[in-house]
């Protein structure tokens, strides 16, 4: 019976450790949550200034990575974005290398946080004064709580990190002897470390999380620093997981942006491993102090630093001949398209595993939005295009025809952008579940606006082309006369539309907000003028039919006029 006792009071006893260990790195994940977001809002603005670096050439790219991922905190994040944006046409595949380099060197910031303020300062003392101070300013309404709850996920995370730290050193040699059996078996120990480094990452889904737990088990003495460092190779690895499944049922280029990160990282850990000794006695050399307590946890930060960096400068030269590599093993089979407008329309949602990302989803969505403008500025194009078909002069099987054609494309492109709308509607309600700042939920407020008058765009220039139709199946043709009045008009419109087109995504100035109504008013005076034109020429005498079928035309148009302005009006409130 006693023996049956002991086994239950050590059974208990490890049972506690991993619940206190389980609940420490859950609290950790959530302040790095808590403090990503909190960054990302506070942030805002300047955060989409970095992103636009990423259409520059391959060191902005590599900048962009590391700034974005040091902001948000996350490298799985960053990389679930890039596919997302590749698959979205946002950036080339070759951009998308820059960017993923530069994230693999960002989420190496994590392990110099914990090392440097973890593990030399009483972060007991720190963390719970910064959770309060932090929930206090989160809770009052003024400018920068954003700011309070950086500090309260700061808290938060060494908090938990404090808890970790605690929790670790009641594990007896006996619980970790699968560690310690192969920790002195030479290059075996090595793969064994890297092994165990993919596996956590794998199962907690953040490599910062992971390299949290490896450098509080060798700042408590647990694993030593070769086994650590092995570990974290590992987790180089296994922190591509989340690119691999986000690139699932998406474009090739996408997964071929996937398979980058695989590569990157799985044939710079090989080289490392080859490599491995001559690389420790490296870091060793930049950070001496010893390999125990504090000095561990430092040299196994600037182990992953010097990994990452040295990795990305031997891709860097290469990275065509990379890209190519990655374009030969996953081959792009897709079919010709038939039409410009291909079909069903889809937009999902992507994101992190541990830190959702809005302020990169609504860059995202941004282009989605400007690919929809051009939809609109393509299906008036077409309409524009078919409107000398219907004079006089033109012969009367040709005129049906082009116009019989003109209704099927404008069918098919409305349905499409009906698509859109839906789609791009859904991913915005989805962004408003996340916690956004103040002028992204205004973004967010203004670009629904956008969708839906974009929308009404295509929804009109489907109408116009329908009463063309009409005017042919009921015989009432326009007049020369007509035509060439009409042709300004639509001019000033398309000016209007060309107007938003080049401007989404970005606030008017006073300036062209100016420019934008002085348009509208334009617009509104031709169309005035027309109409008095269509009533003279019935009250001449002329076909009511066709004079009042030419009323509907111009209202029609002017219609989409209105619609550009409302769109402009939503890109100067967004600031």
């Amino acid at each position: 019976m006693q023996p049956f006792c002991e086994f239950q009071k050590e059974y208990m006893k490890y049972l506690d450790i991993i619940f206190r260990i389980v609940g420490s790195l859950g609290l950790f994940l959530y302040g790095m949550k808590v403090m990503s977001d909190g960054i990302q809002h506070t942030a805002g603005a300047k955060l989409q200034r970095v992103l636009s670096f990423m259409t520059g050439n391959r060191v902005t790219a590599v900048l962009t990575g590391f700034v974005v991922t040091a902001i948000i905190q996350s490298s799985s994040a960053t990389t679930v974005m890039v596919v997302s944006f590749v698959n979205a046409g946002l950036l080339t595949l070759t951009q998308a290398i820059g960017v993923i380099m530069g994230a693999n060197i960002g989420t190496t910031i994590t392990g110099w946080i914990v090392s440097l303020i973890g593990f030399t300062l009483s972060i007991s003392s720190l963390a719970l004064p910064a959770v309060g101070l932090g929930f206090g300013m989160r809770m009052l309404k003024w400018k920068h709580r954003e700011l309070g709850e950086v500090i309260l996920g700061f808290g938060f995370l060494f908090l938990g990190l404090d808890f970790l730290t605690k929790s670790m050193p009641q594990l007896s040699p006996d619980a970790l002897s699968f560690i310690s059996s192969v920790s002195n078996l030479g290059f075996v120990s090595t793969l064994a470390g890297t092994g165990i480094g993919l596996v956590m990452t794998l199962i907690t889904h953040s490599s910062s999380a992971s390299t949290a737990i490896m450098l509080t088990m060798a700042h408590n003495s647990l694993i030593g620093y070769p086994m650590a460092a092995a570990m974290i190779l590992g987790a180089n690895i296994g922190t591509t997981i989340d690119a691999a499944l986000a690139s699932i049922g998406t474009k090739t280029v996408a997964r071929q942006a996937a398979l980058v990160h695989v590569l990157f990282n799985v044939i710079g850990t090989v080289l490392a491993l080859i490599f491995f000794e001559p690389l420790l006695h490296l870091v060793t050399w930049l950070t001496p102090g010893g390999a125990s307590g504090t000095g561990i946890t430092t040299q196994l930060a600037m182990f992953h630093s010097v990994f990452n960096i040295i990795n990305t400068l031997l891709f860097f030269p290469f990275v065509k001949p990379f890209a190519g590599l990655v374009t030969f093993l996953i081959k792009d089979h897709g079919t010709v398209a038939v039409s410009p407008v291909p079909g069903p329309y889809t937009l999902k949602y992507q994101s992190g595993s541990i830190q959702d990302t809005p302020e990169l989803n609504i860059l995202r969505v941004e282009k989605e939005i400007r690919d929809m403008a051009k939809v609109a500025a393509t299906m008036y194009s077409k309409v524009s295009a078919a409107f000398p078909a219907l004079q006089q002069s033109s012969p009367e099987a040709d005129t049906k025809t082009i116009v019989e054609s003109l209704v099927v494309d404008m069918g098919k492109d409305e349905q499409y952008a009906d698509e859109m709308r839906e789609e791009i509607t859904r991913f915005l309600i989805e962004c408003t579940h996340q916690q956004l700042s103040p002028l992204s939920e205004r973004k967010v407020s203004q670009l629904l606006r956008i969708v839906v008058d974009l929308e009404d765009v295509t929804d009109d220039c489907y109408s116009v082309s329908l009463l063309l139709e009409r005017s042919i199946k009921k015989n009432l043709p326009f007049k020369h006369k007509e035509m060439e009045a009409l042709t300004p008009y639509m001019g000033m419109v398309e000016a209007s539309l060309n107007f938003v087109q080049e401007h989404l995504g970005n606030p008017l100035s006073p300036e062209q907000s100016v420019y934008a109504r002085e348009l509208e008013e334009k617009i509104d005076k031709s169309r005035n003028k027309l109409r008095k034109l269509g009533r003279k020429r019935i009250e001449a005498g002329q076909d009511v039919k066709t004079e009042l079928l030419f009323i509907d035309l111009v209202r029609r148009i002017e219609k989409l006029g209105d619609y550009c302005y409302d769109i402009s009006v939503a890109l100067s409130a967004m600031k």
